[in-house]
């Protein structure tokens, strides 16, 4: 089940906030600027994630004083202090001292310094200034009340290819495998003269490699982050108090490690959300939201988002007036409880001179920050309502890293994407306002991970383990509804082809094997009672087993002449439950058919909402429910309330038929007597 342990025992607060750099102003600017962060309504701050020159500005001799001065200001002004370690940003003296700190690239060449997260991850020598680092900041600002957490580094994305990373990786497969016997087999090395005979002939894979080489590395980027993670985590713990969280920012769906597996010795997650050129795509933002969400199951913080435009896009257009607080209202309606700007005031120089910021570089506000403000006053006004409420969620979606990889490597069609097609099943399910939850495939240890949830899909979850078919049965017999998608099946947990026809050990489950997949130059018409569409860059013919429980719900039609006429979708009925099996990859209008059927056959009945209006609903402990109707359009739009409702936001009850104008948004709950 989901957690709901709050971030720390604190009281609870809807928090809004901004990253600030203190250390780039002089300090009699600095109560200007705490003053305009009160007057938006800011109750929190992050501080110091990149200020590593500033508080040792040279080995051994700490300067925090200026740091001390600046969470006391924030305090006095009820604005509490995140506090980064600032090992994103190792300063120039570590560099000179210690040449070897810095990441080699994969072209064997030195990462230049002046960046950031130029260090490798596996350099003792940067392991010693961090741990040095992060030890007195821990005893030095870890007593301190108004730290109220502590994010690790920042943005964790460099990969490092040093000879002491290849010897970690070396030393690393030697413990996964124990014996070179093992890997030789399960990377199948007899392949082109692979096979290794010690340990130090294995390489770290530049470019196309072994899948299994290819596959371990993610893994051991992933272990080497967790590791440096944990050594922060460590000093941190031993000095600060229960009531502070430890954190780090996420970027999504970046790819460069298993961010559910670094998640796990964190209190909460949190991630950085940019928007880039255009505007703001809510079913793409809301899977966003989800996923990091998911990496904790349980609420997460938003640590940077953009005040009005980025600077590193095609286009850095700003956000529509009025965009940005419905965004926000977004984020939370999806489990954000805190949302920080990035940043509060532009620096004169710099690589982020042109990025939005709530003040410009003469420290006035931009237009931006009245909406800033009027967000603030939002947030307290139901920071009471929305204590301890969680995200409802009746879907679950499972998410796999490895699969990911595997399908990044081998694509078969350069157009397929793992991603696009995760999000291919999200949107369409997305539309429903049903919650999703985006789990961790590998975390589906027993069926009890899956209790609450009607529908469970897995698109392309082609690493499957044996481990997982247990749970799924036991979900389906009791009553769930199992959506499996194209190449589910083909591999296992070393990224070798399983032995055994698609998809593998879910086969029987399923009541179909794959006979044969296609990558489409071209789509193949797909038919079925409740859609006609076509099927997009990928095809699988199947074949039915032979149990009654099995039906063919479409059938590809003219096509290859291999696909015309085979089954294209089915389902089987498992116990009390369903699985679908889905060879075609649809286009997006009968995708969304097949979805709204699988819906109704789930017996599940959402509230129809006008396209690009959203409803998501959190629930409190005691069990009260809170809708959040969301407008994420320019027009005014309307929707149907089968109850009577009461608006937070605007303090009025809200009528049968709820008018939401553009960008508009309201915080809803039943009154007591509809509960």
């Amino acid at each position: 089940m989901r957690d709901t342990t709050p971030m720390s025992s604190r009281p609870f607060r809807l928090h809004i906030g901004a990253a600030y750099y203190p250390e780039h102003w002089p300090e009699e600017r600095w109560p200007e600027d705490v003053r305009l962060m009160r007057q938006a309504g800011m109750t929190v701050s992050r501080l110091a994630e990149f200020a590593w020159s500033t508080l040792e500005p040279e080995a051994g001799k700490f300067n925090f004083d200026w740091l001390d001065r600046a969470i006391e200001l924030l305090a006095s002004n009820g604005i509490q202090t995140i506090l980064g370690t600032p090992t994103a940003a190792p300063p120039a003296w570590l560099v000179q001292q210690y040449p070897r700190v810095l990441a080699i690239d994969e072209n064997n060449r030195q990462v230049q310094f002046g960046n950031r997260c130029h260090y490798c991850v596996n350099s003792p020598e940067f392991h010693d200034a961090v741990c040095r680092l992060v030890r007195v900041m821990a005893e030095h600002f870890g007593p301190n009340p108004n730290v109220t957490g502590w994010q690790i580094d920042n943005e964790f994305n460099r990969v490092c290819y040093c000879d002491r990373c290849r010897a970690g990786f070396q030393r690393y497969l030697a413990d996964q495998y124990k014996s070179l016997e093992a890997l030789n087999d399960h990377w199948s090395t007899r392949y082109w003269s692979q096979t290794y005979t010690g340990w130090d002939q294995i390489p770290i894979p530049v470019g196309g490699h072994n899948p299994g080489l290819m596959l371990e590395f993610k893994r051991f980027v992933t272990h080497s982050y967790q590791a440096f993670q944990k050594l922060q985590i460590d000093l941190l713990r031993q000095s600060i108090p229960p009531t502070a969280w430890i954190t780090h920012n996420f970027m999504g769906w970046f790819d460069g490690y298993d961010p559910y597996q670094i998640s796990r010795d964190l209190d909460i997650a949190s991630w950085d959300w940019y928007v880039g050129s255009g505007h703001n795509d809510y079913l793409a933002s809301g899977a966003a939201h989800d996923l990091t969400r998911s990496f904790k199951r349980k609420n997460f913080i938003l640590m940077e988002t953009q005040p009005g435009n980025v600077n590193w896009s095609r286009v850095n257009n700003v956000l529509n007036k009025g965009e940005a607080r419905v965004m926000a209202w977004h984020a939370v309606a999806h489990g954000a409880d805190a949302l920080l700007y990035w940043q509060w005031r532009s620096a004169y120089g710099g690589q982020e001179q042109y990025h939005g910021s709530l003040l410009d570089q003469s420290g006035q506000p931009r237009p931006f920050y009245e909406e800033v403000q009027q967000i603030g006053r939002e947030f307290g006004e139901v920071t009471d309502l929305l204590a301890g409420s969680v995200p409802k969620s009746r879907i679950a979606m499972l998410y796999d890293p490895d699969s990911r990889w595997s399908i990044a490597w081998q694509r078969h069609n350069q157009d397929f994407d793992y991603v696009d097609h995760f999000n291919h099943y999200y949107r369409s399910l997305a539309t429903h306002n049903l919650g999703i939850d985006l789990l961790s495939a590998q975390s589906i240890t027993t069926v009890s991970i899956l209790s609450g949830y009607k529908i469970v899909v897995a698109p392309a979850l082609i690493i499957t383990r044996p481990e997982l078919l247990e749970p799924l049965q036991e979900f389906v017999k009791r009553g769930g509804t199992l959506i499996l998608t194209v190449r589910t099946g083909m591999k296992d947990s070393h990224n070798a082809l399983l032995p055994d026809r698609q998809p593998g050990p879910l086969t029987g489950l399923a009541g179909v094997e794959v006979e044969e997949f296609y990558a489409l130059d071209e789509p193949a018409p797909v038919k079925g009672n409740w859609f006609d569409g076509v099927s997009r860059l990928w095809a699988e013919r199947l074949k039915l087993l032979g149990h009654p429980s099995t039906q063919v719900v479409a059938l590809y039609g003219k096509s290859n002449g291999w696909l015309d006429d085979q089954p294209a979708i089915t389902v089987n009925a498992f116990g009390k439950g369903l699985v679908y099996y889905t060879g075609a990859y649809l286009d997006p209008s009968a995708q969304q058919a097949f979805i709204d059927r699988v819906i109704k056959n789930a017996d599940l009945k959402p509230l129809p909402v006008p396209p690009g209006v959203e409803l998501a609903a959190r629930v409190r402990p005691d069990g009260q429910e809170i809708y959040f109707a969301i407008n994420h359009t320019r027009e005014p739009k309307q929707l149907s309330l089968p109850w009577p409702a009461i608006d937070h936001l605007s303090k009025q009850p809200a009528s049968a038929v709820l008018k939401l104008p553009g960008y508009g948004a309201a915080v809803l709950t039943k009154p007591p007597s509809e509960n």
